[in-house]
């Protein structure tokens, strides 16, 4: 039967801070309080930033000029409505920046009608609109995505997959040319006289120039691979960029691993001719990079082009002459760069990686420099905190700097790293009263080494509840410290709290997931293949189950998205050691999601189908919910573009038929990741009251 709670009184309760039977250093509303900074950019001289500072769902913008100036806010917007800030871009004079307000700009596909969210539930529709902020203050120009500003000051944005231009004062909104695909990556040649973009069609992507009124397109050696990334020479006369072949197609893809093998191309802007500067190997470390920025494809000094490639199992930069010739590999083995960004003189490259002189830096991020040129590597930040997303200014770089204890905050490092000043947490922030987590690794039954982090109570004696967290993605890394993405963030808090009210908590780092090399985040039977990431779950919880300060009948599990798919995965396989639950917008039948995705099979027969099938509804939780006796509550947004709502439907309807107790929180008109401070503290009320109602006698 459907447990029915009053989750009402639950919330303000645990948001109020009401004393357990021992009483929490802090409150969820205090462990939620901190701001939340993201989108750092440098203009193009480098001597002005930018970013977006979030405090509990407010959303502002702030400019800073140099080291010592305070950010001056740029922006403002007010209270908790549930509209990104997003595409931060200066103008090339670096006196004003573009950025657009409101969208979801990680949704997996677009919502029906092109419908912008609307969390807030507001009777008025929210639109997608492109911002300017100078010194007179910030003002919407027009509805559309994705600013390019070019060096005449000629703004080109995306809507509705087309490219449109507007003036600075808004006037002038118009489509600029039409082209047969979907239009993304806009980038102005260095005069502005020309756009480059990706048009992406029917199973292929290409390369289209605009180069003015009443011209043709010109498209760069059109091919049935996916062209992406174009990058401009200084000079203007050249294009590079990345051509990529996706291996196996349609449900194939699900039975067998096979190598994803890519190009970087260079061609002549004007007359289209293309030739290959330099191409992949052909294994499956060398497939094109599946990290955030994709190769992070790079015209830099020397006429060198900068990417990144995975062919030695770590994801590491690499350097080869436009003109063609061997890769020059700028950065070591051992650990993965990310962030990459490059000096405004294109000589220097910054970026963050898992790795440094600290005990545990793997499980971290710092930020680095190397030369163009090649040389050694030499470390911008170290010690026990975390950085990331450098942007490198005229006399160094920018970056945000985090830690256990702290969300983040602006540095400005010309050499030496400095807090921009005004960036303090608010006074109700319990920063200070949370616990260092520490690292831990073990082995799961197969002998992988699994990676995890745990947060221990603080003034709690005997044995503990204890809850298992398993992240989403699955690319991501769980940190020791605050994550530099908003959702991981949140969860980050919510174990602390959760560590607060006497819960031993276990975070695993389980394979699929990034900072541990290719062969760890690709393994032949992950995921729909065979599920083989829930041995590293059950391994994470037999760990729990054999502390001195842990009771092994009280284990219960969390997760959200790909971590909600292992929440409900560990309740149907194993109740016996989890006991309760708490899945988030999960995915729960594997063979839907491939349904839904690619459609019937394209003959009759098709075996490829059916063995793609087979083995997705095997590595489903759906696939075992025959075992599932723990109480478990579901939650969802019902206006998610990642995680469709009937996946959750679908459980919850089977969980019913079987009289399995389960208990949901639907939030209307919220996406995948909840966009106002007030969901999340609805999601992280709600999973900290069930996980204490079930777990603690």
């Amino acid at each position: 039967m459907i447990m029915r709670i009053q989750i009402a009184a639950a919330l303000a309760a645990l948001v109020l801070g009401a004393a357990p039977a021992v009483a929490a250093p802090f409150s969820l509303e205090a462990a939620m309080a901190y701001p939340f900074t993201s989108g750092l950019v440098a203009s193009p001289d480098g001597r002005r930033i930018a970013f977006v500072r979030e405090v509990k769902g407010e959303r502002n913008i702030f400019i800073a000029d140099g080291p010592a100036a305070a950010p001056v806010r740029a922006t403002g917007f007010s209270g908790d409505d549930g509209q990104e800030l997003t595409q931060l871009v200066f103008a090339p004079d670096g006196r004003s920046l573009l950025f657009v307000r409101g969208g979801d700009h990680d949704g997996n596909w677009a919502a029906a009608g092109n419908l912008a969210p609307n969390p807030a539930a507001s009777p008025d529709e929210p639109k997608v609109t492109l911002w300017r902020a100078d010194a007179d203050g910030a003002r919407a120009l027009a509805e559309c995505d994705a600013p390019a500003v070019s060096a005449t000051g000629t703004i080109a944005c995306i809507r509705a997959g087309q490219v449109w231009t507007v003036k600075p004062d808004g006037s002038g909104f118009a489509r600029l040319f039409f082209d047969r695909g979907t239009v993304s990556a806009l980038r102005w040649s260095p005069d502005g006289s020309r756009l480059a973009y990706v048009s992406r069609r029917e199973g292929h992507a290409l390369i289209g120039i605009h180069g003015g009124a009443g011209k043709p397109i010109t498209y760069l050696a059109a091919s049935s691979g996916n062209d992406g990334t174009p990058v401009w020479s200084p000079d203007g006369r050249q294009i590079a960029f990345t051509r990529r072949w996706d291996g196996l197609d349609g449900y194939a893809r699900f039975l067998d691993q096979q190598p994803s093998p890519w190009a970087i191309m260079v061609a002549d802007a004007t007359t289209g001719a293309v030739r290959q500067a330099w191409a992949s190997g052909t294994g499956l470390r060398d497939s094109f990079p599946d990290v955030v920025g994709g190769a992070n494809l790079h015209w830099a000094a020397g006429d060198r082009l900068v990417f990144l490639s995975a062919a030695t199992n770590w994801q590491q930069l690499y350097a080869v002459p436009a003109a063609g010739g061997a890769a020059t590999r700028l950065s070591g083995d051992g650990f993965m760069v990310e962030h990459v960004t490059l000096s405004p003189d294109g000589a220097t490259l910054y970026f963050s990686a898992n790795t440094g002189a600290a005990k545990d830096d793997d499980t971290r991020r710092h930020v680095f420099s190397v030369k163009v040129a090649g040389g050694p590597v030499t470390a911008v930040t170290a010690g026990t905190g975390l950085e990331w997303t450098p942007a490198a200014t005229h006399d160094g770089v920018a970056l945000i700097a985090a830690g256990p204890r702290d969300a983040g905050a602006v540095n400005w490092c010309a050499p030496r790293c400095t807090a921009l000043p005004g960036q303090a947490a608010p006074r109700d922030f319990a920063g200070a009263a949370m616990v260092v987590p520490e690292k831990l690794t073990w082995q799961a039954p197969d002998g992988t080494t699994i990676h995890g982090q745990l947060f221990r109570p603080v003034g709690y004696a005997g044995k503990r509840p204890a809850v298992v967290f398993v992240h989403g993605g699955p690319p991501r890394q769980m940190l020791l410290g605050f994550s530099y993405m908003r959702y991981y963030a949140n969860a980050y808090a919510l174990n602390q709290y959760l560590a607060a009210r006497g819960f031993v908590v276990l975070s695993v780092n389980f394979r699929l997931g990034i900072g541990y090399g290719w062969d760890f985040q690709h393994p032949a039977d992950g995921g729909p293949r065979g599920a083989s990431e829930y041995q590293d779950v059950l391994s994470g919880a037999r760990l729990l189950q054999a502390r001195a300060d842990v009771d092994p009948a009280r284990i219960g599990i969390w997760g959200g998205s790909y971590g909600g798919l292992l929440t409900a995965q560990a309740l149907a396989r194993n109740s016996d050691v989890f006991k309760a639950g708490v899945d988030i917008h999960g995915v729960h039948d594997w063979s839907r999601s491939m349904l839904e995705t690619i459609g019937p099979p394209r003959s009759a027969g098709d075996t490829q189908r059916d063995r793609a099938l087979a083995t997705a509804w095997a590595s489903s939780p759906l696939a075992d919910v025959v075992g599932w006796h723990s109480p478990v509550l579901l939650i969802h947004g019902d206006d998610d573009s990642n995680v469709r709502i009937n996946q959750t439907i679908a459980l919850a309807a089977e969980l019913r038929r079987r009289a399995v107790p389960f208990e949901e929180l639907i939030i209307p008109n919220e996406i995948h990741d909840f966009l106002r401070h007030a969901g999340w503290a609805r999601v992280n009320a709600a999973t900290a009251e069930f996980l204490e109602r079930q777990l603690k006698p």
